[in-house]
């Protein structure tokens, strides 16, 4: 035995009674439709359920598997501190997914669950509570929503994780480790993707509106119709931000656990009535597919990307990127050769390298004011430091080297203004001094469109409070910016 299926559920708090106090009833499609899957499952009787949460332990670089007997949690904040829901783990799951993703070096495991400094399970959060409570009462008959689902009188046991900030394959890679678990122990197995879709449908919706909300959820309805989970890896990073989603890692790792399978998909219901998108559909393994290999397809076509922007990049890019992959390789910073183009070595200037992995920010180190002889020194030492010394990332590997994106950005001499109303965050960049501290943002960045929000993200980079925004000394410079 091995996956059986994979679910997507979605966690809206008051889609319980005591949460909702009569709001439920808005989403009354959602509701059935939870009620519907929990009772497929219980007909399964998984001996295992693997629930992916964005809610989580969440880490950057690491991805949590939760540990111990079990965990409970309650609705406290929603406001609903007598809802009480507990899992119980399969420990026997955790430890062989533990033991397998050491021996594969894969970043994931147990180490980090604490709660408060205390060394214990941390509570259960809500995106895993809310799909226990529907499944747990279905598995006993509660209310009538199960008749004798396959004589099982107990729940099964649980698999809790998380997702992180690491890349798509990392959490399609993660997917099928967890597969190779279920086939190894013989498991029957049920993997859950605990997310909403779009936070961000209506304007008057407590997120407000962008039209990337409804695009993400029309998409994730087709994959819950066609299992086609390819358009899964077509999302950037900053569409995904956009749409202010929370269920698309978690559908990553679900999707994984069916590589290769064949899967018969159905969504059951899709609502949107306050802004968020809810979505509960089901992708149940019906034989072996070995054409569904998405990551691989999603991968190859990363590399063809990556091969016609090499051959058309320009001579500063060229540069970043070969320094890059020399010190990944080899601990050396690249020798450039001696014809460097004439732009590179005629003048100083301050430069910022930008590195990015399918359109997620991945390094990005710069000099606002020149430091080395000429501008292609000042490219080599802050592409080194972008790839291995930004302290928000781990160093990049060799293995992330064909899929990365470079832009490097030369800054004209910054010049002083009086006030925000000098900006235009698509033309000028910006720098905020107040006393010692001094922060700085590059000029035409995605999701920034006005000058106020640039100001603000650049004293937030700084470490400056807002309540010291008018005391915040600006300047403006341009930039030369080559991809």
């Amino acid at each position: 035995m091995s996956i059986h299926s994979g679910w997507l559920m979605p966690h809206p708090p008051l889609i319980f009674p005591e949460v909702g106090r009569g709001k439920q009833n808005e989403i009354g499609a959602t509701v059935a439709a939870f009620k519907a899957a929990a009772v497929l499952i219980a007909e399964t009787a998984p001996e295992t359920i693997v629930i992916i949460s964005p809610h989580s332990v969440v880490y950057s670089d690491y991805f949590h598997i939760s540990s111990g007997e079990g965990a409970e949690g309650d609705m406290r904040a929603f406001g609903a501190p007598g809802v009480c829901v507990r899992a119980e783990y399969d420990e026997e799951f955790v430890g062989a997914l533990s033991r397998l993703c050491e021996d594969e070096g894969f970043p994931a495991g147990t180490l980090g669950e604490d709660e408060g400094g205390r060394e214990r399970p941390a509570a259960l959060d809500h995106g895993v509570a809310i799909p226990v409570r529907f499944i747990n009462e279905a598995y006993k008959g509660a209310g009538g929503a199960v008749s004798g689902a396959s004589g099982a009188a107990e729940p099964p046991r649980y698999v809790r994780v998380g997702v992180s900030g690491l890349s798509v394959e990392d959490h399609y890679v993660f997917g099928g480790l967890i597969a190779s678990v279920a086939e190894r122990l013989g498991r029957k197995t049920v993997v859950i993707a605990s997310g909403d879709l779009s936070h961000k449908l209506v304007d008057d919706g407590p997120y407000g509106y962008a039209p990337e909300g409804p695009e993400f959820d029309r998409v994730v309805c087709e994959v819950a119709e066609d299992g086609d989970f390819s358009r899964l890896f077509d999302m950037d990073a900053g569409f995904l931000e956009k749409a202010a989603e929370c269920g698309h890692r978690p559908l990553l790792v679900m999707a994984g656990a069916l590589d290769r399978k064949a899967v018969e998909s159905e969504l059951y219901s899709y609502e949107g009535p306050f802004g968020v998108g809810y979505g509960i559909a089901s992708f149940v393994v019906c034989g072996e597919d070995g054409g569904r290999t998405f990551l691989d397809d999603f991968l190859r076509a990363e590399l063809e990307r990556a091969s016609e922007r090499m051959a058309s990049e320009s001579p500063h890019v060229e540069l970043a990127r070969r320094t890059v992959e020399s010190y990944v390789r080899t601990g050396r910073v690249y020798e450039s050769p001696e014809s460097l183009a004439e732009e590179l070595t005629a003048g100083r200037a301050g430069v910022f390298v930008t590195i990015k992995k399918q359109g997620a920010l991945r390094g990005c180190i710069g000099t606002i004011t020149p430091v080395t002889e000429n501008v292609g020194e000042e490219i080599r030492a802050n592409a080194v430091s972008a790839a291995a010394r930004d302290p928000r990332f781990p160093a990049i590997d060799e293995e992330e080297l064909p899929y990365l994106e470079y832009s490097v950005d030369v800054l004209a001499p910054a010049e002083p203004i009086m006030g925000a109303d000098e900006l235009d965050p698509f033309r000028y960049g910006v720098i905020v001094n107040l006393g010692r501290k001094r922060g700085l943002l590059l000029p035409n960045l995605e999701g920034i469109e006005d000058a106020e929000t640039q100001v603000g993200i650049a004293m937030k980079k700084a470490g400056i409070a807002e309540r010291d925004r008018s005391l915040v000394d600006l300047e403006r410079f341009e930039v030369v910016r080559h991809r």
